[in-house]
């Protein structure tokens, strides 16, 4: 026999759970079983099913319960009924699930889009998705880290350490919230808890994912570069979904950067100032429908001696570029690549060996200041270019374009150009440059060549 109700108060007794309260069939009648309610005493019990129903609809958050119905003799559930408003519709729904023989549960409803995530601890592996119950681990798009990584992230954008252990051959169901939930009233929820399963082996950590998302591509990257040991200036994300937080080192300027942060993302598409403008303007401008747009990076400028991008080569070398002073011009393809001394082109590459040694092969952008390589940005993945070839592959004819058009002309003219058509950047443009960026997430054949070279 499968009495859920049974499980459920077994699990109360060591984490917090959703309120609720259970009911057995008794002769065609509700008869109480287990409840955690907040405010009660563990399975206290009420006079009848009115009022245990009515206690657990006015302590549940959103003044709203569900209904879930099984067998004990079989342990697939059975009818489940959401979003029930009113004492009534509860109660009626209970005592028709009884007459049938079903047993019932009826706890808060609690939602999944209130900027937290569910997921699944299992040995040491931590997964979980936004928008999604913990069953978001069975679908494309969930994060995925080793235990201590993914609760110091969490820990890191939620302020708060989510009441979860790694423990081997034990599986936690979990959601985080914002909010204190649960009959206990703190931000963790477990849902079910199993012992002796086989762990998982160690995934490594992949953005961009449903949660990268939900914070911004530009966000994730730092946030992650930070957890890693990297120096990040000091930056505070202000998000559409989930409260501002902050990490990083301050650099010691009173100069900020204000930095748009897509959902995945886009070189040099969306506005990045230096100094203050007002975010909320920016979003209603930028992204009036709040699908492109995650966050506004607020970020601590750099007394930039040199800047520029480096990354992993198809090759498997290591392509560090940049310029003298600040490297915006450098990053859209305005000014070419400097020879660079070579204590930065040292200093570039111990960074790129510290970020390297725990995600696999980047990309990053930095400024140096004369004594500190910082990350101003960080992406996943080895690059699919060698020396002048930008993305590899053969077409039926070339376009060329002059880089010193700039990344607008670059964008129309890929969203013109015919689909057996590569393209040719006429100039000397950097491989780790914003127009390579895009010709790479564009996908088809590019290459670099001087003015007047032949495709």
């Amino acid at each position: 026999m499968h009495h859920k109700d049974a499980i459920l108060d077994t699990l109360a007794e060591r984490s917090n759970v959703a309120q609720f309260v259970a009911f057995r069939p008794d002769n065609g009648h509700p008869k109480q079983s287990f409840s955690r309610i907040a405010g009660h005493e563990p399975n206290e019990l009420f006079l009848d099913t009115v009022e245990a129903i009515e206690t657990l609809m006015a302590a549940s958050a959103d003044q709203s319960v569900n209904v879930r119905s099984y067998l004990p003799s079989d342990p697939r559930s059975r009818e489940f009924v959401y979003g029930l408003r009113t004492t009534k519709d509860a109660v009626e729904t209970v005592r028709r699930l009884n007459r049938d023989g079903l047993h019932t549960i009826v706890n808060e409803t609690v939602g999944v889009s209130d900027g937290g995530v569910s997921g699944v601890l299992q040995g040491q592996t931590l997964e979980f998705s936004p928008d999604d119950t913990p069953r978001c681990v069975e679908r494309p798009g969930a994060a995925s880290f080793p235990f201590e990584k993914g609760i110091a992230l969490l820990e890191l954008i939620y302020g708060f350490r989510p009441d979860l252990d790694a423990r081997l051959a034990e599986r936690t169901e979990f959601s985080i919230h914002p909010k204190p939930m649960g009959w206990k009233r703190t931000h963790t929820l477990v849902w079910e808890h199993e012992e002796g399963v086989a762990d998982v082996p160690e995934t490594p950590i992949c953005w961009p994912n449903n949660f990268s998302r939900l914070i911004g591509d530009k966000a994730f990257g730092l946030a992650i570069a930070h957890l890693s040991g990297a120096p990040v200036p000091k930056t505070l994300v202000v998000g559409r979904r989930i409260k501002p937080f902050s990490f990083g080192r301050p650099t010691g300027e009173r100069e900020i950067w204000t930095r748009t942060c897509p959902t995945e993302q886009q070189p040099g598409l969306y506005t990045t100032v230096k100094g203050w403008i007002d975010p909320f303007k920016l979003l209603r401008e930028e992204d009036p429908h709040g699908a492109a747009i995650a966050s506004i990076l607020v970020q601590d400028a750099v007394a930039a001696s040199y800047s520029g991008a480096a990354l992993s080569a198809a090759d498997g070398n290591l392509v560090i570029e940049g310029v003298s002073g600040e490297g915006a011009r450098f990053m859209t393809g305005e000014v070419s690549p400097a020879n660079l001394p070579e204590e930065v082109r040292r200093d570039v590459g111990n960074l790129n060996r510290r970020l390297t040694s725990i995600l696999g092969p980047v990309r990053f952008e930095w400024v140096h200041d004369g004594r500190t390589v910082w990350c101003l940005q960080l992406h996943q993945g080895q690059s699919v270019s060698t020396q002048r070839i930008i993305v590899d592959g053969m077409a039926d004819k070339w376009l060329r374009f002059e880089a010193s058009r700039g990344l607008p002309a670059m964008r129309k003219l890929l969203s013109e150009a015919p689909t057996d058509a590569g393209i040719l950047v006429v100039g000397e443009v950097g491989l780790t440059s914003h127009v390579a960026d895009v010709l790479r997430k564009d996908g088809r054949p590019a290459r670099l060549s001087t003015i007047g070279a032949v495709a």
